[in-house]
C-alpha cells in the first residue's frame, strides 16, 4: 500500500490537461476535440478512484496482471490511485443519458518503463460515445486522428480489452515506423448496463502532444525552462534548444527474482528527479544461484534473488550535467535500491 508521503507526492504532479492548474498545449487539443464531437460532456474526477471502478466495472478479472501491486498504486484494499482515465467512465454512465459524448481527461499512475517516451505520471485522454443507435467506431476514430493529428496516416489492428467487444489499437505513422496512440471498440455491454449502444476509445495525451508538435522527449512537457516552457502553450511545431549531452552509469544490485524494468523504474523516479532521467535499462540478470560464489558471498545474495545490471542514462533537456552530480545520482541510486531489496 502507499505511504502518505507517497501519495502526497503523487497527487502534487500537476495535471497538464486541467485548465485549472494553469495553461498548456494539451489542453487545446481537448478544446479542439470538443469543437467536432457530438454533444461533448467533459468529465473530471479526483485521481484517488474506488478498485471497483478501475476494474470491476470494466471487466478485468481477478487475477489480471494489471491488478498486482506490483503494477497497481492501491492506497487501501478498495481504494487506489487510476492507472487509466476510464475508471472515470462506470460513474459517467449512470449520471448519462443517451447522445452524448463523454471526454475524460487527466493524470494516471502507472509503473511503467522510464525513457524519452514514458512516465510513471501520464496523460489520458477517454472519449466514449453513448448512442441511441449504433454508430460507426471507424468515424470516430477518424474525428479523433485527423483532429488532434492532422495529415497523420493511421491504422487499426486488431486487440482485446474488457471493456470492448470487436477492439483496436490505433496506430499512426511517424518517422518510418508505426505508433501507437490509442485503443478503443464497441463498448461491452456489461459498461453500457441500462444503454443501449456505446463506443469507447482511450487516448495517449502525451504521445499525442509529442507528435503534433514534434517533441522528441516527454519531459519537455513540464520543463520550466523558459525557452521550453513557453513552447508548450501553443501547438506549434517545436523548436529544438541546444542538445546536451548524455552521461551514462551502469549499476549492479541484488533484486527479487519478480522485478521487473516497470518495478524498478518506479523505485529509480522515487529515488531521484525524474526530469535528470532519460532512460533506464537492463543489461543483464543473473539468478543468484548462478552467481560464482565468491560474487555470491560479495553481494550477500539470498534465494530468490537476481544480480541486474541496470544503465541509467541521464541527461539535463536544458544544461549539461556534471560528472559530480551523475556520480552522485549513481550513489543515492546504489544506496536506495540496496535498502529496498529483498
Amino acid at each position: 500500500m502507499y505511504r502518505t508521503d507517497e501519495l502526497v507526492r503523487a497527487l502534487s504532479v500537476r495535471d497538464l490537461s486541467d485548465p485549472a492548474q494553469g495553461p498548456h498545449a494539451m489542453q487545446l487539443l481537448v478544446k479542439d476535440l470538443h469543437a467536432v464531437l457530438d454533444n461533448p460532456r467533459e468529465v473530471r474526477h479526483h485521481p484517488l478512484v474506488p478498485v471497483e471502478h478501475n476494474y470491476e466495472r470494466l471487466g478485468y478479472p481477478a487475477d489480471a496482471v494489471t491488478r498486482e501491486a506490483r503494477y497497481t498504486r492501491y492506497v487501501s484494499e478498495t481504494c487506489m490511485l487510476r492507472s487509466h482515465t476510464t475508471a472515470m467512465i462506470p460513474p459517467a454512465m449512470r449520471a448519462s443519458t443517451p447522445d452524448v459524448t463523454l471526454v475524460c481527461p487527466g493524470l494516471v499512475y502507472r509503473r511503467d518503463t522510464v525513457d524519452r517516451l514514458h512516465t510513471g505520471t501520464p496523460h489520458q485522454l477517454d472519449v466514449w460515445r453513448i448512442s441511441r443507435s449504433q454508430e460507426d467506431f471507424g468515424e470516430l476514430v477518424d474525428v479523433v486522428v485527423t483532429t488532434l493529428l492532422p495529415g497523420k496516416r493511421y491504422r487499426m489492428v486488431d486487440a482485446q480489452h474488457p471493456y470492448t467487444t470487436h477492439g483496436k489499437q490505433i496506430d499512426v505513422w511517424h518517422d518510418g515506423e508505426w505508433v501507437e496512440i490509442g485503443e478503443g471498440g464497441r463498448t461491452a455491454r456489461h459498461v453500457l448496463e441500462d444503454h443501449p449502444h456505446g463506443l469507447a476509445t482511450g487516448w495517449g495525451l502525451d504521445r499525442l502532444l509529442m507528435l503534433r508538435k514534434g517533441i522528441p522527449d516527454i519531459r519537455l512537457l513540464r520543463n520550466e525552462d523558459p525557452r521550453i516552457a513557453t513552447q508548450m502553450l501553443d501547438l506549434d511545431e517545436y523548436r529544438p534548444i541546444s542538445r546536451h549531452p548524455a552521461a551514462i552509469r551502469d549499476i549492479s544490485i541484488m533484486a527479487h527474482e519478480s522485478e521487473d524494468i516497470e518495478t524498478l523504474g518506479d523505485q529509480i523516479r522515487a529515488l531521484t528527479p525524474e526530469d535528470v532521467i532519460e532512460e533506464i535499462a537492463i543489461l543483464s540478470e543473473t539468478p543468484a544461484e548462478e552467481l560464482p560464489e565468491h560474487v555470491q558471498q560479495r553481494l550477500e545474495a539470498r534465494p530468490g534473488q537476481k544480480n541486474v545490471l541496470i544503465r541509467v542514462t541521464m541527461r539535463a533537456p536544458e544544461r549539461t550535467l556534471t560528472d559530480r552530480e551523475t556520480n552522485e545520482i549513481r550513489d543515492r541510486l546504489l544506496q536506495g535500491l540496496r535498502a529496498t531489496a529483498p
